[in-house]
This record gives structure tokens, C-alpha cells and sequence, in this order.
């Protein structure tokens, strides 16, 4: 069984990689979500292993001091990271998972897990991004100078990822990344290593065989 593939899409707050990331996972329901840990409570409805991975403060701590997080945040108070051994498992299962995550957790990421595949979303442009921003209706015009500001520092990252897609429709996006996964998975190098694995295991049977 072929190993899946970590996918992480990454880019700055606004370019919509919530909205993105749903739509590919309705258009491929195969595609598994990266589920979060997280020392808050739960919300009405949030289930166990499905929205996050519910951890006390001493749990959360332990995973990081034992390496168990592929990344790790604090905000409001409260932790979020992404456990090792759920994306492990997944993949080892031959199944594709996805996490969309912030620039600064991509980066975090990629260094202890530099075999994902890394997807960096872009706005059309800087002025479309503030325009999605001020949509919102709930930013001031500090909040919105800020997050422009941390945009503009964060494209001057793309460099560490592999692909970059442009969100000037959601649909367009989409297939985008579609057409990334499937490249992916047509990489001869993926397929190098399970024809190294099938001669080893071959080479192995003869020589039992042999004996």
C-alpha cells in the first residue's frame, strides 16, 4: 500500500483558506483533515478526534516536551498543535491528509517534516486581500493595517513552499490544488521507492527460499 501524502496549505489571514479548504473536501471526501490538539474546552457539538484532539495543559505540555507536536501555538490562553501520530498513522494508512494552518505553523512544520507537500494560497492582490478583510464588517482600521502589514511580510516567504495558487475564485483554486495532488502522487520518485521496496521484499523471498 502506496503512503499517503501530508498536504499543507498555508497563506495569510483573509486569503481564504478555510473557505478552500472545505470546498476541496467536499469535492474529495477522501481527502483526510489534520485534526488539531487543543487545551480549551470543548463547544456545544465539537466531538473528540473529529474537531479537535481535547487535551489538559499537562497533556499538551508532555507532547511538547517529548516532540509529539509537528508545530505548536499558544493564543487566548490556550494551546494548539498538530499531533505527530495522527498525521503519521494517516499517511502509514495510505491516505492523503491535508492541514491549513498560518504561515509562521508552515514553517514550523516544514522543518520537522520536510517530505509535505507545502501549498501557499495568494490573494490576487494585496488590495483584493484588504478588500476581503473590510467584508468582514468586524476589523478596525488598525486591525486591518496590521493584518496587510503581516501579508506583505508573509508573501516574502513563499520560498519555502513548493507551490503557490492564486484565490481569485474558489472553484479555480480548487482544481488547482487537485491537479497538485495528482502530480504528486505521478512523481517518479514515489514510485522509485516502492519499486525499491518491492525488489527488497523479492530479494528477501528468494533468498528464504533458497535456504
Amino acid at each position: 500500500m502506496s503512503r499517503g501524502i501530508l498536504f499543507v496549505l498555508s497563506g495569510p489571514s483573509g486569503v481564504g483558506k478555510g473557505t478552500v479548504c472545505s470546498a476541496l473536501r467536499g469535492n474529495s471526501p477522501e481527502l483526510v483533515y489534520s485534526v488539531s490538539a487543543t487545551t480549551r474546552s470543548p463547544r456545544d457539538g465539537e466531538q473528540e478526534g473529529v474537531n479537535y484532539f481535547f487535551k489538559s495543559r499537562e497533556q499538551f505540555l508532555h507532547m511538547i516536551e517529548t516532540d509529539a507536536l509537528l508545530e505548536h501555538a499558544e493564543y487566548v490562553g490556550n494551546f494548539y498543535g498538530t499531533p505527530r501520530d495522527f498525521v503519521e498513522k494517516t499517511l502509514s494508512e495510505g491516505k492523503d491528509i491535508i492541514l491549513e494552518i498560518e504561515v509562521q505553523g508552515a514553517i514550523k512544520v516544514r522543518e520537522k517534516f520536510a517530505e509535505g507537500v507545502f501549498i501557499f494560497l495568494m490573494p490576487p492582490s494585496l488590495n483584493e486581500l484588504k478588500q476581503r478583510i473590510v467584508g468582514r464588517g468586524t476589523e478596525t482600521q488598525a486591525t486591518i493595517d496590521h493584518r496587510l502589514s503581516v501579508a506583505a511580510e508573509e508573501m516574502n516567504l513563499l520560498h519555502h513552499y513548493d507551490y503557490a495558487v492564486v484565490n481569485d475564485e474558489i472553484e479555480h483554486a480548487c482544481s488547482r490544488i487537485s491537479a497538485i495532488i495528482t502530480a504528486e502522487h505521478c512523481k517518479r520518485e514515489r514510485f522509485l521507492g516502492e519499486l525499491f521496496q518491492q525488489f527488497e521484499t523479492a530479494s528477501v523471498a528468494d533468498n528464504v527460499l533458497k535456504r
